[in-house]
């Protein structure tokens, strides 16, 4: 393909220096520039690609886009927004690969991992070869490669789908976060199906207020295709026990579909019973009832299953497929995950890292426990700081033990962190042990048997972000050693 030909994508756009080279790839990285790229400028939150062009031509660009001017012996595309440009160069440089296959995107502050692998097992069950897309990995079929960011950059993103569609995937779910929306990160990207979970606290260091992050997640609903083609429809899956969806019913021209527990809704789950084995329910859908065994425990979970089954029942697949699908999950990793172990202490990891998601597992582990019921908390630096006293306040409320302790601080001083969080529970009882490693070994050693230990907020991650340095730490693995130290006389 020719840079002209390339172009066409960008309906204005002014060129410096004249030529028309052969263009074999697009990047917004110039240290992954080889002949014949096109290098695209970002200005980003701690470098600019206008800085780089210079090597990004050294390594072989035939050509730069750019936003403002840049000195450099290769043809310069100015543009207004080289993000929304990427966007609109890489769907149109690997062929609009979303086209080729059914694409359900999830969005809300909890429940899309679980829900988007719940979705992807429905697919599975189903015969489709399948792309998933989230906060733990990529999956193409059966090959994981990983991820830094839940919803990746629309360059990184296009190259995906093409990749799916070079593999043969047919129907693809992908987790799509507020951040993602905000940047443009989807622009390019046909959805057949949004599906919405709910809309609790979170991310107000980058939204700043609830009705921001609200109109955020609703450019997902409100980009879904505006016509009503019987061959190409779209569908908006909506919680109807949220208010938000309100809002994205009124914001979308797609077919809309409800699900929920308390209010009248399309899809709803009723006859709930919660066990320590999962969770029984029926469902009821337009044409039918279906019973659920589920060995996903709590309601949250009943809230997530509902949707995977609303996204599938809008994508043709039967309910018989989609029943066998749910009851075969046995869970995710790091929500809810139990952490082996013959102590007579039920040990719990959970990604739980806003007040709502906190308050979920723990009043979703207190009917299941004999004993008390002990959490350990903490919140990530430079992130919202206003949901830390909120924090705080959930692990306080609803647990009889709770120890405040080291997240992902990041730059962020840890103390300073844990200072917010205190600034919720005055006169109220609680620990603070800021390395983490400790917390979890203070709290596994205080258990007896019949107590839970839920150990909140990194869920599923094999890492902790301490100023610049990323090191090796996951919560399951430090339960393990805690454990063993516990069944050798450690507390």
């Amino acid at each position: 393909m020719d840079l002209s030909t390339v172009l066409t994508a960008i309906p204005f756009y002014r060129q410096d220096k004249e030529g028309n080279p052969a263009i074999t790839s697009i990047e917004n990285d110039h240290r992954l520039v080889t002949e014949g790229s096109i290098f695209i400028c970002i200005q980003g939150f701690t470098f600019d690609g206008h800085t780089a062009t210079k090597e990004a031509v050294e390594n072989g660009a035939a050509a730069v886009v750019a936003e403002r001017p840049v000195d450099v012996s290769v043809p310069v595309i100015y543009v207004r927004s080289t993000k929304r440009a990427m966007a609109q160069l890489a769907a149109h440089f690997y062929g609009h690969p979303t086209d080729s296959f059914h694409l359900i995107g999830i969005t809300g502050t909890n429940g899309k991992t679980t829900t988007s692998h719940l979705i992807e097992e429905i697919l599975r069950a189903s015969g489709e070869t399948t792309g998933l897309i989230g906060t733990m990995y990529m999956k193409i079929g059966d090959k994981m490669i990983e991820t830094k960011n839940t919803t990746p950059e629309s360059l990184t993103l296009q190259k995906t789908f093409a990749y799916m569609k070079q593999a043969g995937v047919s129907s693809a779910v992908m987790e799509v976060s507020s951040h993602a929306l905000q940047e443009g990160r989807t622009n390019g990207t046909q959805f057949n199906v949004a599906v919405f979970t709910n809309l609790t606290q979170d991310h107000l260091d980058f939204h700043r207020t609830m009705e921001e992050y609200r109109a955020a997640k609703g450019l997902l609903f409100a980009r879904l295709g505006n016509s009503f083609h019987a061959s190409a429809p779209a569908y908006a899956v909506l919680n109807a026990d949220d208010a938000a969806s309100a809002v994205y019913e009124a914001m979308t021209a797609a077919h809309v579909v409800t699900y929920g527990i308390e209010k009248k809704a399309d899809i709803q789950a009723k006859d709930i019973q919660l066990t320590s084995e999962g969770t029984a329910f029926t469902i009821h859908y337009p044409g039918g009832v279906i019973q659920i065994h589920s060995k996903l425990a709590g309601l949250f979970n009943v809230y997530n299953m509902l949707a995977a089954f609303a996204a599938g029942f809008v994508s043709k697949i039967t309910p018989d497929t989609m029943k066998q699908a749910l009851e075969r999950v046995s869970g995710v990793a790091g929500r809810f995950e139990l952490v082996p172990n013959e102590s007579g202490v039920s040990v719990i990891v959970d990604y739980a890292h806003t007040p709502d998601s906190l308050i979920n597992v723990l009043e979703t582990v207190r009917p299941l426990t004999k004993g008390r019921v002990i959490v350990i908390a903490g919140c990530g630096g430079d992130r919202d700081k206003t949901k830390r006293p909120l924090m705080a306040q959930a692990a306080c409320k609803y647990a009889d033990e709770a120890i405040f302790t080291s997240d992902n601080p990041r730059s962020e001083d840890p103390v300073s962190i844990l200072t917010d969080m205190k600034s919720g529970v005055s006169g109220e009882a609680y620990t603070v042990i800021v390395d983490r490693k400790e917390a979890i070994h203070r709290a596994i050693a205080l258990a007896k048997p019949g107590d839970s230990v839920v150990i909140a907020g990194k869920g599923h991650e094999t890492y902790q972000i301490i100023g610049q340095e990323v090191i090796h730490f996951d919560d399951r693995e430090v339960a393990k050693e805690a454990l063993a130290d516990k069944k050798g006389g450690f507390a």
